[in-house]
């Protein structure tokens, strides 16, 4: 079932992206991202309210309570950090520092959760990690800003951050019903992405944003709800390990989708770092 779970957050991820890429259109994406997690905020309380797990708030512990917002705090660190290396590095060069968040979440599982260090988990975890870095070898948007190298400990640090949410969400969420840590979680990130945008002043754009922009802006938020509670969902039951790399296998969708919905062209990096991610998310999750 954590399997299942994480195979449908990976395929509600990859919409996230194909949707948010519609509606992202002159969009600032820290405004976008927002705006996103208010409608994930409202699907996540519905949920709770759904499912009657709201009164269960009240009876979480100190303990479980302080480790799900920790993990909210480290996703929003880690946006943080990773669109401040963006902002003084190559894109090329932050973006697979960022994705080796999969390594570090294996390791860390591993390390602090003592989940079993099965050659399944190292195999698979390792392809994905070579595949995400073939794919990620390349990028049209080579930028340079700067010739400092401090790009990449920020890039390092919000990668860091990424795997710290992982870990510290299923630290808490241990007897705590996932769509309830979802949604404190989800406050705490939503608090954290509206101080970004407010300190930078981007709020003021909203006028600016057309009604597809918002609409797909919404839909793209919805599918990153049902992305979250499937994954959240999935690592209360299975193991980070496997999990997490299953979520991240979300690229591979994504591209999928990219051709088939936007047009975008194949290249050859991109048809080997996908091939080599897939036979990884095979062997975590099929073998």
């Amino acid at each position: 079932m954590s399997i299942t779970l994480a195979l449908f957050a990976a395929l509600f991820a990859s919409l996230t992206a194909i949707l948010a890429k519609i509606g992202m259109d002159n969009v600032n994406s820290n405004l976008a991202t927002a705006i996103r997690t208010f409608i994930v905020l409202i699907m996540a309380l519905i949920v709770v309210m759904v499912t009657g797990q709201f009164s269960a708030i009240s009876m979480i512990s100190t303990k479980a309570l302080l480790f799900i917002l920790l993990s909210g705090l480290a996703t929003g660190l880690s946006w943080l950090f990773f669109f401040r290396a963006l902002a003084i590095g190559d894109v090329s060069k932050v973006v697979p520092i960022d994705k080796s968040s999969i390594v570090l979440t294996i390791i860390l599982s591993i390390l602090v959760l003592d989940e079993e260090a099965t050659a399944k988990i190292l195999i698979g975890g390792a392809l994905i990690a070579l595949g995400t870095f073939v794919l990620m070898g390349k990028n049209e948007e080579n930028k340079r800003f700067t010739g400092s190298q401090i790009y990449i400990v920020y890039a390092i640090v919000g990668a860091i951050f990424a795997a710290l949410t992982s870990i510290l969400a299923k630290i808490g969420m241990e007897g705590v019903d996932s769509n309830v840590a979802t949604f404190l979680r989800t406050i705490v990130i939503l608090l954290f992405a509206w101080a970004i945008v407010f300190f930078q002043g981007t709020y003021k754009k909203m006028k600016q944003i057309s009604k597809k922009g918002y609409l797909f802006l919404v839909l793209s938020g919805a599918a990153t709800g049902l992305s979250w509670l499937c994954y959240f969902a999935a690592i209360e039951i299975g193991e980070v390990s496997v999990v997490a790399p299953i979520d991240k296998s979300s690229v591979v969708l994504t591209i999928i989708l990219s051709f088939v919905i936007l047009k975008e062209k194949a290249s050859k990096h991109t048809v080997i770092g996908g091939l080599i991610i897939t036979v990884g998310t095979f062997v975590l999750a099929f073998t």
